[in-house]
């Protein structure tokens, strides 16, 4: 039981005094990337999910 109290004191001690925060500019930069990479991610994924439907039509029903 004492092992688990001192794992969680030398982790909160980590984070509050080891680990390097991100700036809230850098914070508000990283976060923008991230969500412009996502939207064209999805954009690329809802591109090739409509012509792989087509491609699949096209190759049961022929011509329609």
């Amino acid at each position: 039981m004492n092992s688990i109290v001192t794992y969680f004191k030398e982790s909160y001690i980590e984070l509050k005094e080891r680990v390097t925060w991100p700036t809230m500019p850098e914070l508000q930069k990283l976060t923008t990337i991230v969500l412009v990479s996502l939207a064209i991610i999805t954009i690329v994924i809802l591109i090739m999910d409509q012509l792989s439907k087509l491609a699949i039509i096209d190759m049961f029903y022929g011509n329609i």
